[in-house]
């Protein structure tokens, strides 16, 4: 019987997953099942002469894991190097923001080799290996070169960029001949999908084919949309226990306001935080008779704080909530309620529910499953609007959401106004046609999906 075997860059702490949600719940099912192992690096980081430590196994909540360390420098190059200053700001269409250095990439090639050394002595004939992210993205011709020639499946969470962004990644072309010792990979849109066939068939000398096959370096690999979901079932049970319900007594009771809009987000310059503030700013500017009666509330936990970026942001949002608060808020009604730092899910869920709007304009998002967390936490009978940005991967499939350009800060605010006012008709109707969405294409439907398209691929990757 074969195994699923998954490697990310970061094992999670399976206890506190299934509180957290993510990646674990999505694969927990997997891994239990089918003897799965799950590997990638634990979290910590050593001195170069302990880099040599080797693979910690353990047992945690059924499931196997393989961890390995990292190196403070390959820390500094790989992770927070590579993946976060120039992979993930190039993928994220912010090249003002990519930095790109020759020791960054020496430490991700570095690191991909370090991984697949580990992990090719953990797998055994027939296994699945399913590996996430962009961290990752060498690692099958890695493993390939240590003589792995089991199916090995790619799915990128965040955005494929188009062309002209992803040849400014020093040796783009690398990176994307690595990309063909997969044997399918896995984008969250067709879009995504679309821009990857795009670049190897004007840059690659590439060609598609028909069954979403593409063909280039002497290889042919499948490119196919996989869109990631939740679990709604057991959002919407944590949205409607009584412990939610006292959350949402306790919430209306300590505030003068009688609507709520919700953003909850990393805090992160690809989520638009800074442009909902205005927005917000904008929606009480154009609609005073909204004064006192609706407040904002953004939850942005802290991430990657190393990365000078991310210190800029936080910067900003202190700032503009300070200001609005200071031109619009009286003693008994703050508008904007800031919190940096992370919330329990069950008290999130709550959240969502009490909410009258969900917010979720990011610049651009692979995915954004806050959005169908939104949807599938509401009370069908008296459910909350969610405004959507159109640069995010889930307003492919949630059309009837109020899709804003979070550019734009007059139409967010236009947004804002339609969601608070919307008749309970229309937003019963829109949530009808939501939550079908986000009940079909599940993280169930998302994991079976992809991995019966893993099974089913061609062995031959070079047929």
């Amino acid at each position: 019987m074969s195994r699923l075997i998954v490697a990310s860059n970061r094992v999670a702490d399976l206890d506190k997953a299934v509180q957290s949600g993510g990646l674990a719940v999505a694969l927990e099912d997997a891994l239990q099942s089918g003897r799965g192992l799950w590997f990638g690096w634990d979290g910590a980081t050593v001195e170069e002469d302990e880099a040599s430590l080797g693979i910690k196994l353990q047992q945690n909540n059924g499931i196997r894991t393989a961890t390995i360390p990292l190196t403070r420098r390959e820390y500094e190059e790989y992770y927070l190097g590579f993946s976060n200053r120039a992979l993930w700001p190039t993928f994220h269409y912010r090249l003002d923001l990519a930095v790109y250095e020759h020791s960054f990439l020496e430490g991700y090639r570095r690191v991909n080799q370090r991984f697949a050394q580990s992990l090719a002595a953990l797998i055994e004939p027939d296994d699945l290996i399913w590996v996430h992210d962009y961290h990752l993205i060498p690692l099958a011709e890695e493993l390939r070169l240590q003589g792995v020639k089991e199916k090995i499946g790619f799915f990128l969470h965040i955005p494929f960029p188009s062309p002209d962004f992803f040849t400014a990644i020093p040796e783009h072309a690398w990176l994307a001949k690595s990309m063909f010792d997969y044997d399918i990979l896995g984008f969250q849109t067709s879009t995504d999908a679309a821009n990857f066939v795009r670049y190897v068939v004007e840059h690659a000398d590439g060609e598609a084919l028909s069954d979403d096959r593409v063909r280039a370096f002497g290889k042919t690999v499948i490119a196919r949309a996989f869109p990631i979901g939740i679990d709604p079932d057991s959002v919407y049970e944590m949205a409607h226990t009584p412990e939610a319900d006292a959350h949402m007594a306790r919430l209306q009771r300590r505030s003068m306001a009688n609507m709520f809009v919700l953003g909850v987000d990393r805090l992160d310059y690809t989520k638009g935080l800074p442009g909902r503030m205005r927005a917000f700013k904008r929606l009480l500017e154009l609609h005073p008779e909204l004064m006192k009666r609706v407040t904002l509330m953004q939850i942005a936990p802290p991430t990657r704080e190393e990365v000078e970026a991310y210190t800029d942001i936080r910067q900003e949002l202190e700032g503009l909530s300070g200001s609005i608060n200071g031109e619009f808020g009286d003693f008994d009604w703050t508008p904007v309620r800031y919190i940096h730092r992370a919330i329990p899910r069950a008290t999130l869920s709550a959240l969502f529910r009490a909410s009258q709007v969900g917010l979720v304009t990011p610049l651009r998002d692979g995915m954004n499953l806050v959005a169908k967390e939104y949807v599938a936490s509401q009370d069908p009978e008296n459910p909350g609007v969610l405004v959507l940005s159109k640069f995010a991967g889930a307003a492919e499939d949630l059309q009837e959401a109020i899709i804003v350009n979070p550019y734009d800060t007059d139409e967010m605010a236009d947004g804002l106004h339609r969601a608070l006012t919307m008749p309970v008709e229309e937003r019963r109707e829109r949530y009808d046609a939501l939550i079908v969405r986000v009940r079909t294409n599940n993280v169930a439907t998302w994991r079976e999906t992809f991995l019966a398209a893993l099974k089913a691929a061609p062995s031959e990757t070079t047929s």
